[in-house]
């Protein structure tokens, strides 16, 4: 789907050689629709995390409810709701200390996430801290594989647990990925300028909605290439295009802005 033409001069998608803290405070504000560094993982690197990705125990989704493929590994708190609008911690935290404990065992030198959070926390003037529930910190730093793409969705922890659920209290989510291995083709990633809205439930497509929901909204489409990193506000409707042959791997977790303006990350 082609996106609208632009209406909103703010609603842009940058290129940059670094992530800036005025980059994040856009992205948070919503002035800016995303930012893409290329190159932010060095080729070396991405070889590196590919030849330790076997050694990691991913899965796939549930395909009731998550429709098309992805392969994933750690724990994305989202997936812990319990039936009302709290976090099944018993479930969240067992596969959570697996998932860390799997890590480990790989060690993966050099480390995306370690190397990405470091980064962004000399690009906010501040390290970026662990987001915690109870004093414990979450499991940060997911590996997604998407070739058949993602449907349009969006993330929010604010809608997702509405009662809360960080010790830090979270005013703007931010989403950030680095790409290891892309497809020759295909595999855009689309943020438009829509936020949910009660109407948009009509449109309900599984976990997310189909594209009626965004049809007349403005986009950008941005097409990663290895070793380049995005930074959007999940709060816009997204989705993934499919890719047609080759690997789309993305390590990703949140970045969380608190009312005391520090950053915190989780997945």
């Amino acid at each position: 789907m082609p996106c609208t033409t632009a209406l909103d001069p703010l609603f842009t998608a940058v290129d940059s050689t670094a992530f800036t803290d005025r980059h994040l405070a856009n992205l948070a504000s919503g002035t800016l629709a995303a930012v893409r560094v290329p190159g932010f993982l060095a080729l070396d690197a991405c070889q590196a995390a590919m030849g330790a990705l076997n050694r990691l125990p991913t899965a796939d989704y549930d395909r009731a409810r998550v429709p098309t493929r992805i392969v994933r590994f750690g724990p994305a708190l989202n997936d812990y709701r319990d039936q009302g609008v709290g976090l099944d911690a018993d479930r969240y935290w067992r596969d959570a200390e697996a998932a860390r404990a799997a890590w480990q065992r790989v060690g993966m030198r050099p480390d995306p996430i370690a190397i990405s959070l470091a980064r962004l926390g000399s690009a906010w003037g501040a390290a970026v801290a662990p987001a915690t529930i109870g004093g414990r910190t979450v499991f940060g730093g997911t590996l997604r594989e998407i070739n058949d793409g993602a449907l349009v969705h969006y993330d929010d922890l604010n809608r997702e647990f509405p009662t809360g659920l960080f010790d830090q209290e979270v005013v703007a989510q931010l989403a950030f990925n680095v790409w290891v291995s892309v497809p020759a083709t295909g595999g855009a990633t689309t943020v438009w300028r829509h936020r949910w809205e009660p109407t948009d439930e009509q449109h309900r497509q599984a976990y997310g909605y189909r594209r009626e929901a965004v049809a007349h909204c403005q986009c950008v489409d941005l097409t990663p290439q290895r070793g380049d990193a995005l930074m959007f506000n999940p709060a816009n409707f997204h989705a993934v295009e499919p890719n047609p042959t080759g690997r789309r791997i993305a390590f990703a977790f949140f970045l969380g802005l608190t009312t005391t303006g520090q950053l915190i990350a989780w997945s």
